[in-house]
């Protein structure tokens, strides 16, 4: 049985009202949804002990707290076997806000925010290039974030 069947129509709608706007009171998802604010805190509660929901809190504007260099780096490593080994050092660099195990040409892909070119330059060469096992990397400016969304959720 997959997770999606453990779902219902009523967690879909709270899930869809809530990934929109997760300040919303539980009392107007209440509303919205028909069912009781406990019922809806007792299914948001569910459904973060499923980890269907993961993580909250406030989503923070890098630029307004001064990184203005949004970045995202391919790393190639010697060897495919030292990946979790590479991934431990990663975790200690606070600038690199999300990492991916990928296929294709880079082994990691990882997306850092810098506080100006300097700064990422510094990144790169002092921090993600003298890992052991790191082989190269190849970084890409992101210019502009044209959008940013959550998964759509139909019930």
């Amino acid at each position: 049985m997959t997770l999606r069947n453990h779902l219902d129509e009523v967690d879909l709608k709270i899930l869809d009202i809530i990934s929109r706007n997760a300040r919303i009171p539980f009392k107007d998802v209440a509303s919205e949804v028909g069912v009781s604010r406990a019922a809806v805190h007792q299914r948001v509660n569910r459904m973060i002990e499923l980890e269907v929901i993961t993580g909250s809190g406030y989503h923070i504007n890098p630029r307004k707290v001064e990184y203005r260099t949004c970045t995202y780096i391919g790393i190639f490593l010697e060897k495919g076997g030292i990946y979790a080994d590479v991934v431990t050092h990663l975790e200690t660099i606070p600038e690199i806000v999300e990492c991916h195990y990928t296929t294709g040409q880079y082994a990691i892909f990882v997306k850092v925010y810098a506080k100006d070119n300097e700064h990422l330059k510094s990144i790169l060469s002092e921090k993600i290039q003298k890992i052991n096992g790191v082989s190269s990397t190849e970084t890409f400016i992101s210019l502009e974030e044209t959008f940013k969304r959550t998964l759509p959720i139909h019930p």
